[in-house]
C-alpha cells in the first residue's frame, strides 16, 4: 500500500540539512525527560531511554542543535503519578521550552495541568488525548486509531462478538471509552459487545472475569491494559482454556515483554501497533517514511537495539522536537517551540507521515495504525493487516 504525500522535510535527511557546526558537549542543549525507570511501568521507561540516548548520539554526529550537543536529562516518576508531578515542577523552575515524559497515561495527565501555559509537553504515551492548541502533544499513533484498526480487523476476519476486560486506572478507562466510541462507528454496526470486565491493575489475578468471558461466547477480546496486568489477562487465558484473539495495548509491543513471556503468550495474540516495524516483501509504505524507518533501524544497530513500542513512541517525538530546535536555534521559547510543531505538515517519520494542522496536538491519523503479531520463532513483529486494520490476508 502506498501513502502518497508531499514531503516537507524528512527524518533523517532534515536532521542532517539542518546542522550546521560542529556540537560542543560544554555547552549542551538539556532536555528534560521524566519517565518510569523503576515500578511497574520501568519496563516502558527505560526502552525510551535507550531509545532518545542512540537518538542523542546520532543528532550530536551530526552537528547537535545548531552546533550544541543534545543532551536528554532522564527523570525517573519511579511509575508513580505524584512523584512525575514533583519531577515536573522541578524542571519547571529552569523555565525551561520542552519537557519531554512520561510513558503512561496517569503520570501524564497528571503533569499535563502543569504545562498549560508552558513548556511544550511531549507525553510519549499515545493514550491522552490533549485539547487542540494546548502545550501538550501525545506522541504516536492515538490508541482510539489503534483500537479501530483492531476492531475493523477483527469484524473483517468475521469476529463480531466481542470481549472487553480492561483494569479500572486511567488506562483502562481509556479503553473503555474508546473501544464504546469505535464500537459506535457505522462500519461496526454488526460487532456486538457480548461482555465487559474489569480487574484492578495490582490483582494476581482474572481468573472469575476470564471464566464469564468463556461463558459469554465471544470471538475475540481486547484487553487495554499493559505490562503486569496483560501477563495476569494471558496466564488466565491459558488456565481457562480460552483460546480467542486478544488485543492488549501496544505498550506490550516490547522485546523484553515478549521475551519474558514466551511460555504464556497467546496463540493469538494481536497487537495494535503504529507503522514501524520491518515489512519487506509485504507491503510498501509512502517512501520518505520507509526511508526514515530504515535510517533508524541502521542507527538501532549500531547502538545494538530493535525497534520495538518503546522507541516507536520516543523517536518520531525526539526527532520532531530536534527539527524545530534547529530550526529556532537554542534559544527558542515555548512559544515559538509549540507554534513550529502545530504547524507542521508533511513530515515524514517511522511512525507516519506528521500533520499536525489536519490532526492537532498528534500529527498522525487513523492510517498510521495497523495490527500486528508477535514471531516467537524469529523473534520480530508480523503485520497482519494494512494501515488502517485491513487483514492483509
Amino acid at each position: 500500500m502506498r501513502i502518497g504525500t508531499k514531503i516537507l522535510m524528512g527524518g533523517m535527511a532534515a536532521l542532517l540539512a539542518q546542522a550546521s557546526t560542529p556540537a560542543r558537549a560544554a555547552d549542551a542543549y538539556d532536555i528534560n525527560v521524566i519517565l518510569p525507570m523503576t515500578g511497574g511501568a520501568s519496563f516502558v521507561g527505560l526502552g525510551q531511554k535507550d531509545t532518545l540516548t542512540a537518538l542523542a548520539t546520532y543528532v550530536n554526529k551530526n552537528g547537535g542543535i545548531q552546533g550544541r550537543d543534545l543532551h536528554f536529562t532522564f527523570k525517573d516518576d519511579q511509575s508513580s503519578p505524584q512523584v512525575a508531578v514533583q519531577l515536573a515542577n522541578e524542571a519547571l523552575a529552569s523555565k525551561p521550552a520542552v519537557v519531554m515524559g512520561s510513558s503512561i497515561v496517569a503520570m501524564c495527565l497528571a503533569m499535563a495541568p502543569l504545562m498549560e501555559s508552558g513548556p511544550m509537553h511531549y507525553c510519549l504515551s499515545p493514550a491522552i488525548h490533549p485539547k487542540p492548541g494546548s502545550y501538550t502533544f501525545s506522541a504516536s499513533s492515538d490508541s482510539v486509531d489503534q483500537i479501530a484498526a483492531v476492531m475493523r480487523y477483527y469484524r473483517m476476519k468475521g469476529w463480531t462478538k466481542l470481549a472487553v476486560l480492561d483494569t479500572t486506572d486511567a488506562s483502562g478507562q481509556d479503553g473503555d471509552r474508546a473501544i464504546d466510541a469505535v464500537l459506535a462507528y457505522p462500519e461496526n454496526k454488526s460487532m456486538t459487545k457480548v461482555d465487559a470486565e474489569h480487574f484492578n491493575p495490582a490483582d494476581i489475578s482474572a481468573a472469575a472475569q476470564i471464566e464469564h468471558i468463556k461463558a459469554s461466547g465471544a470471538q475475540a477480546m481486547i484487553a487495554w491494559v499493559t505490562g503486569a496486568p496483560a501477563a495476569t489477562v494471558f496466564k488466565g487465558m491459558i488456565q481457562a482454556g480460552l483460546d480467542i484473539p486478544v488485543a492488549p495495548t501496544s505498550g506490550n509491543q516490547t522485546f523484553a515483554s515478549m521475551a519474558q513471556w514466551e511460555s504464556f503468550l497467546p496463540k493469538q495474540l494481536i497487537l495494535a501497533s503504529a507503522l514501524f516495524p520491518e515489512h519487506d516483501g509485504l507491503l510498501t509504505l509512502d517512501a520518505p517514511m520507509e526511508k526514515a524507518q530504515k535510517e533508524m533501524y541502521a542507527i538501532l544497530k549500531d547502538a545494538k537495539l530493535k525497534a520495538d513500542n518503546m522507541v516507536a513512541t520516543s523517536w518520531d517525538a525526539g526527532l520532531i522536537l530536534v527539527s524545530a530546535l534547529r530550526k529556532l536555534g537554542p534559544q527558542a521559547t515555548a512559544a515559538q517551540v509549540k507554534d513550529y510543531v502545530a504547524n507542521l505538515t508533511d513530515y515524514a517519520g517511522v511512525d507516519g507521515v506528521y500533520d499536525f494542522k489536519k490532526y492537532p496536538q498528534r500529527g498522525l491519523g487513523p492510517d498510521a495504525s495497523t495490527v500486528t503479531t508477535y514471531d516467537a520463532k524469529t523473534k520480530a513483529w508480523t503485520w497482519l493487516s494494512k494501515p488502517g486494520g485491513e487483514p492483509l490476508k
